[in-house]
């Protein structure tokens, strides 16, 4: 067997929201090796100029690949508006994956719905995001919900406190005025609140999120490039984070290994 086919997938994210993708590779694809880069120090992106995204998101995919990885999934929204153009230009050779708001399954769910879109500012002022939206205008209404500051929650493991729910009711204070049909967590660290939103929003309010596609889209692109490995053995999974403390390899396990 090529020793190539053994090497880990590498998945980057701006912090630990990435894990919300990893899950969903993992869960499709469990007999790979994955390797996790989150750029703590520099959360969040969804506050920075695109040029700083992308110069910092060009710089930590050429680390995973310089540490072996054979192919990228993008797992951060901000980024892969930023970047992920560029990045296939860069290494047109490479099965690279990005992540983009679930617009299209969360539209198609329902006829002529109110879809709320929650994402970073910078994901929602983004040529890529705005395109989107314009793609599906005309079959929902659609909202976009800037969340400053949501991301933070899941930074530093409070998933479910008081102040996460007061958060959320506050934000989502400024467009229930009508019924929502659905949401889309624009931001793969907006899966890991979803108990907190669905309490906030109510159960009948159906929640999307991109990480499934983006898992099953990888699987298909290793496919084509014949980089699927073949091993029967469960992979394994290695946290790199540039912050590099005890507490964010802690939570980076805890929230691989949380039942949600």
């Amino acid at each position: 067997m090529d020793k190539k086919n053994e090497k880990p997938i590498g998945v980057f994210d701006s912090g630990v929201g990435g894990i919300s993708v990893l899950r969903e590779l993992v869960k499709i694809m469990p007999n790979e090796n994955y390797l996790y880069f989150g750029d703590s120090i520099n959360a969040p992106y969804g506050t920075k100029e695109v040029s700083v995204i992308r110069e910092l998101t060009i710089k930590n995919i050429e680390k995973l690949l310089d540490m072996g990885a054979k192919s990228i999934v993008v797992a951060c929204n901000t980024a892969t508006s930023a970047a992920v153009r560029v990045l296939r230009q860069m290494y047109p050779e490479i099965p690279l994956v990005g992540i983009e708001p679930a617009i299209k399954p969360a539209v198609e769910y329902k006829e002529k719905s109110r879809v709320v879109v929650m994402a970073t500012p910078m994901t929602l002022k983004q040529e890529k995001f705005q395109n989107l939206m314009k793609k599906y205008e005309n079959q929902a209404e659609i909202v976009p919900l800037p969340c400053p500051g949501l991301m933070e929650f899941v930074e530093r493991g409070d998933l479910e406190g008081e102040d996460l729910y007061n958060y959320l009711s506050i934000l989502f204070g400024s467009v229930n005025s009508k019924k929502i049909d659905s949401v889309v967590l624009g931001c793969t660290h907006y899966p890991f609140a979803k108990k907190a939103i669905e309490a906030v929003v109510g159960k009948d309010v159906q929640i999307f999120d991109g990480g499934e596609g983006t898992a099953r889209e990888m699987r298909r692109r290793m496919q084509c490039a014949s980089l699927i490995n073949p091993s029967k053995e469960k992979g394994t999974v290695k946290f790199i984070n540039s912050k590099d403390t005890e507490e964010e390899r802690e939570l980076c396990e805890f929230l691989l290994n949380l039942k949600m």
